[in-house]
């Protein structure tokens, strides 16, 4: 089964959730149908017009990376995205040489359609368009999996301004037109059927995030602890996430100012979708530094292994999302042994299991996140027992080669 996988995040650009999703899902993949990812961006051996890097090694995809077109260079991001869409589009259904190459002027080369490949993956709405597009060109099913959705983050429309209205148009169309949906919790199901109530719900799957425990594992050592100035001794409240209205940094950061004196506040924290909300962000940290110690904030991108070591000696994992698909940076932290205080909303209940793994709180809400997250802090025993089960629960749950497999069988059906 030949399979071209649409993203815009791929290693080394990964940045968010979907990114890591579309990372392992496709190691996983590669192993049971045969996989070509088509990704935004280009490491630094590669040009990124098209060119193909080949399979690591057996089991592994081969990856084909794809720019905006350069005669779009200073135009709207939903605009420089739709030419992506048309590069991967005509990529995926072109054999033969590279089709993105060479769109300098605006236009693509002349290639016709075919390619082989028999089913199309897109993931996220900057490749959705591209997925709707090959699949009208090669009469192959599209798959999309909804990582996010459009009616449910008006705050794009800061980021994007009218883009945002290109997005969700994107979005919708390539959604009701989709052979099949992946919902990446059963929460996320409701608020696709909810935002496109003309989907057929039987096409709508529920796969889940997951995460490889193996890599996720408690990290005892100090080294980025003490690198970045976080005291070991002291207990540590820590947040991994995008400066995003979605992720809820502004409400951690107001929660904080009740936060036990005694802790720590951890925030990694970079990407900031607008100008204006790193400004607010900037202010808050600032304020809360003025009243009170303890406060680290490290902005740039840290590596996975300098990120598991700061969860594995959290206290508690913060997760004030005020809307989550499902929250794989939960699951991230709970393999690391952390316990999580997050929002209850979408599909965090899912990974979350409140007073078990950790605690649930209404979303946007500070009073309701400091006192959820004293309660952890005030007891040592109660937090590392969360913490263990959240461990248990992510290995036992949440395995991607499962979910690979659901993800397969679900091709598989669509190709009879």
């Amino acid at each position: 089964m030949r399979v071209a996988l649409l993203t815009r995040e791929y290693p080394p650009n990964v940045y968010g959730g979907a990114g890591v999703h579309v990372e392992y899902l496709a190691r996983e993949l590669a192993r049971l149908v045969d996989l070509t990812v088509h990704a935004e961006g280009a490491p630094k051996d590669a040009p990124g017009d098209g060119s193909t890097a080949e399979p690591d090694g057996p089991g592994s995809p081969a990856v084909r990376w794809h720019r905006p077109w350069p005669a779009l260079d200073g135009a709207n991001d939903a605009l420089r995205t739709f030419s992506l869409d048309l590069a991967m589009a005509a990529a995926a259904t072109t054999a033969g040489a590279p089709t993105s190459a060479g769109l300098g002027d605006g236009g693509p080369s002349n290639s016709s359609p075919g390619g082989g490949v028999e089913l199309v993956h897109s993931h996220t709405w900057y490749t959705n368009l591209a997925g709707h597009l090959a699949a009208m060109l090669a009469g192959v099913p599209h798959v999309m999996t909804s990582h996010s959705l459009e009616p449910h983050r008006p705050w794009k429309a800061e980021q994007l301004g009218g883009g945002y209205r290109l997005s969700s148009w994107a979005e919708r169309t390539a959604i009701e037109a989709a052979s099949a949906v992946v919902a990446v919790s059963a929460g996320m199901r409701t608020d696709i059927l909810d935002a496109y109530p003309k989907v057929d719900p039987a096409k709508v799957h529920v796969i889940r995030n997951g995460i490889d425990t193996e890599e996720y594992s408690p990290d005892l050592g100090t080294d980025v602890l003490e690198r970045y100035g976080v005291d070991p001794g002291r207990p540590s409240v820590v947040f991994v996430g995008r400066i995003t209205r979605q992720k809820g940094v502004p409400v951690l950061l107001r929660a904080a100012a009740e936060l036990d004196p005694r802790a720590q506040l951890v925030l990694c924290a970079g990407a900031p979708d607008t100008p204006e909300l790193l400004a607010e962000v900037t202010e808050l940290v600032d304020g809360l530094k003025a009243r009170r110690d303890g406060v680290t904030w490290i902005s740039g991108m840290l590596q996975k292994p300098e990120v598991i070591q700061l969860l594995s000696h959290a206290s508690l994992f913060a997760c004030p999302s005020v809307y989550e698909p499902l929250g794989i940076v939960n699951l991230e932290a709970m393999a690391c042994g952390a316990a999580v205080v997050a929002s209850r909303v979408g599909g965090i209940p899912e990974v979350v299991d409140d007073g078990v793994t950790g605690l649930l709180v209404p979303p946007d809400d500070p009073s309701a996140l400091a006192a959820a997250m004293n309660t952890v802090l005030a007891d040592p025993k109660r937090a590392a027992a969360l913490g263990r089960a959240g461990r248990d629960r992510a290995v036992t749950e949440f395995g991607w080669a499962a979910i690979a497999r659901q993800t397969a069988d679900l091709y598989e059906s669509l190709l009879g």
